[in-house]
């Protein structure tokens, strides 16, 4: 689960981070009093949305040559004006990809003086199980080009769950960075409160970048993005109420609503398979056959027919099917009550594009007799091959 920059500095203020005062504005004529509430002569207007490279991005609605979705305002009534540029339009990002995404939130902030941008981010690292941090000099760039240009200049160390946080991180992290005095002082704290809020909190990602060095030489957040490890957030009533579902994918929101593994993709071919490592290989091989995939989709191991019926209804949503492929392989799951869900689906819904059905395993014959006396133009399949083969040839030609 991702949360909107506005909200994760809040947060981080809250366990002591070093963050500049700011205001959430939803409406235009709120811009204007939001940043008069803050002391100038500099006021930062950013546009908040669940993606990166805001201030490199551009606006769908703005000629050529427009600024991003980061804007600098030398008045309260310049920083009204560029947000009400950006509220209701459509950010395109190198993280959004081409359709972009619509800004319904705008964060006003009080302008930082920078002497020096710095990377800084803490990570879930699934190969030690333990928290990662990662640091460079070369903040206010994308990580991973400098990882791909100059992986000289970023420090990656991970903190052993068992003894947690001790202040030679934080002192390991201030050398990295060349901090001294003042600085390295204020870093040794904040890398413990960073690590403090993470795992009291469940996260999985905390991004800072940039944290930079003022001409004074203090240290401040002045972006932060964070996200949490969606399977916790249901100890954290307070970090679900910052759920912003207007980011997420309707597809997939609905998905979650009862507990479908589901993820969108590009492709054309839906594909409802029960269990992880069987829908990725139904994927790969709906690509060896010359077609892409348009979802992952685990309905697991106890879907009922209800569940079944709402993944089917999910898939048929999506525009750009044009075929699906129902790939079962009957364990604990029944062959059965995936039959009676598709079946059930297809009448509430109806069936516009080609669907091949292939079970097998327990009450096989049960359910591919609910198919058969149904009534309905599925066409059936004897294995994965055959399937995936006859689902691409209905919807290639």
């Amino acid at each position: 689960m991702n949360i909107h920059e506005y909200q994760a500095k809040a947060i981080l203020r809250e366990y002591g981070a070093p963050v500049s005062e700011g205001r959430a504005v939803l409406k235009a004529d709120e811009a204007k009093t939001a940043a008069g509430e803050l002391d100038g002569p500099l006021w930062v207007v950013k546009a908040q949305i669940h993606a990166g490279g805001r201030g490199k991005g551009h606006f769908v609605e703005e000629s050529a040559g427009e600024k991003g979705g980061v804007r600098l305002a030398k008045s309260v009534e310049e920083a009204e004006a560029e947000a009400k540029k950006m509220l209701g339009k459509t950010l395109v990002t190198h993280q959004t990809g081409p359709a972009g995404k619509q800004v319904n939130r705008i964060y006003i902030e009080a302008g930082s003086d920078i002497e020096r941008e710095l990377y800084l981010a803490l990570l879930v690292d699934r190969v030690t199980s333990s928290v990662s941090v990662v640091c460079s000099t070369e903040g206010g760039m994308d990580i991973e080009e400098v990882a791909a240009s100059t992986p000289e200049k970023i420090l990656s160390f991970s903190i052993d769950p068992a003894t947690g946080y001790a202040p030679f991180h934080g002192r390991k992290v201030a050398f990295a960075l060349g901090l001294k005095g003042a600085a390295m002082k204020q870093c040794v704290k904040l890398i413990g409160d960073l690590y403090r809020a993470f795992m009291d909190k469940d996260m999985e990602q905390l991004e800072i970048n940039p944290l930079i060095v003022m001409p004074d030489g203090n240290l401040k957040v002045l972006d932060a993005k964070v996200g949490f490890d969606g399977n916790a957030v249901y100890r954290h009533a307070d970090i679900a109420a910052l759920r912003d579902e207007t980011e997420e994918d309707a597809k997939e929101l609905a998905a979650s609503k009862y507990d479908l593994n589901y993820i969108a993709l590009d492709g054309e071919i839906g594909c409802m398979v029960n269990g992880a490592g069987l829908a990725m290989a139904t994927m790969d091989i709906i690509k060896l056959y010359g077609a892409e995939p348009a979802n992952f989709l685990d309905v697991g191991g106890g879907a009922t027919k209800e569940k079944v019926t709402e993944a089917f209804k999910i898939i048929t949503s999506d525009k750009n099917v044009k075929g699906i492929l129902v790939n079962i392989f009957g364990g604990i799951m029944r062959c059965d009550v995936i039959a009676e869900g598709v079946i059930a689906a297809v009448k509430e819904v109806g069936l516009e594009v080609p669907l091949v059905v292939r079970l097998e395993g327990t009450n096989v014959d049960q359910g591919k007799e609910i198919i058969a006396s149904s009534g309905l133009n599925v066409i059936a399949a004897d294995n994965l091959s055959d399937g995936a083969e006859k689902i691409v040839k209905a919807v290639k030609g």
